[in-house]
């Protein structure tokens, strides 16, 4: 009333008041960031707080990147923050673990993570087993990061999963990053840990947008690294995944909650260390257990998840056994009806939850 009051007589507009009023109160819309700059933000925010980073790799600074992941880095930082270097992984990986271990905080970026094989020497005995074998003594801050799995259209030697290559492996922390968020946090954690990191990015999300909420875009925002996210809320199964197939994993809940059929979807974000408590919560409640991924099924990811459910307390929850959907058991082959059947699709993931739950 005292508003209605002020607004006759100074010959305001109520109605336009009351907007601007409700306007202001209303929530900021989220900001949209590609998966792309959401990794140039945070290697740019990092680099800026610490001096002691930076980034080398083929094509990393004069051509901004083979993806553009570090566009316009080598402008801003200049030669000595963003190197290239000649086309030898086991070469330039040996280098930064060597500055690694020298004090300064290197990020190797492989143009491929099939090429890190090249350097996998000083991935797994140079950087992964030093803090052991020094009785942790020296340290390797080092972030190994470039994209993985199988891209679209590459064939057989540009197609291959690390995921459980270097989650085997004691010693290194392995992370696998699904949205924008995801990549930016952790990172930034990545960059900051005193730990080798292996980083792997997925090529065909570099472009997709995701939502950013508003802590994400703070420059001290970071994801912690172990933990999982729960991306949907569900009773009836859980579904585990990371990287690319956390999507395909959302879009066949979408599809099964029609029918009724609610799923729980978890976004690992980390291989090493691997959050099973997360995973065994959502069991406990849902009783039923399907794990998604690109890789190749014997060793996997989805294999040591079903392990370790079967290993511990989670165990005596299952209504079900555990079902795995991985990529086929053969070298990507390139022509496309053939790739696209080598890899999980949604329909495969639909069809699990269903001989899961016979239905």
């Amino acid at each position: 009333m005292a508003l209605l009051k002020s607004c006759v007589r100074s010959g305001r507009n109520v109605f336009a008041v009351i907007l601007r009023r409700e306007l202001h109160k209303t929530a900021p819309a989220l900001v949209q960031v590609t998966v792309r700059d959401a990794l140039t933000q945070a290697m740019d925010e990092e680099l800026e707080r610490d001096e002691r980073v930076f980034l080398l790799g083929e094509e990393v600074a004069q051509y901004d990147g083979a993806y553009k992941v570090s566009r316009g880095l080598w402008k801003k930082y200049g030669d000595k923050r963003i190197i290239d270097t000649p086309i030898t992984e086991m070469g330039f990986a040996g280098i930064a673990v060597g500055s690694a271990m020298a004090g300064l905080r290197p990020i190797c970026e492989f143009m491929t993570f099939n090429f890190s094989m090249q350097a996998i020497d000083q991935i797994i005995n140079s950087a992964a087993k030093t803090s052991y074998m020094s009785a942790g003594l020296q340290s390797v801050p080092i972030v190994f990061r470039g994209p993985n799995g199988h891209s679209a259209g590459v064939a057989a030697q540009h197609s291959q999963c690390f995921a459980a290559w270097y989650g085997h492996c004691p010693g290194l922390k392995v992370l696998s990053p699904w949205s924008a968020e995801d990549a930016k946090g952790l990172l930034k954690a990545a960059i900051r840990d005193d730990n080798p990191v292996v980083f792997l990015e997925n090529e065909l999300l570099y472009g997709v947008a995701f939502e950013v909420s508003e802590e994400a875009q703070s420059k001290d925002f970071v994801v912690p690294i172990g933990k999982a996210k729960v991306e949907r809320q569900g009773t009836r199964i859980t579904l585990v995944s990371h990287s690319r197939y956390v999507g395909h994993c959302l879009d066949a809940a979408a599809v099964l909650a029609k029918e009724g059929i609610e799923c729980e979807v978890i976004n690992l974000r980390s291989i090493r260390p691997l959050d099973m408590e997360t995973i065994e919560s959502s069991v406990a409640k849902t009783n039923h257990l399907v794990t998604v991924e690109g890789g190749w099924p014997q060793f996997g990811v989805g294999a040591e998840i079903c392990a370790r459910i079967m290993e511990g307390p989670a165990f005596n929850y299952l209504d079900a056994p555990v079902i795995r959907v991985t990529g086929v058991d053969i070298p990507m082959p390139y022509a496309k009806i053939l790739e696209d059947n080598s890899v999980p699709q949604i329909k495969d993931i639909i069809i699990s939850v269903k001989k899961s739950l016979n239905i």
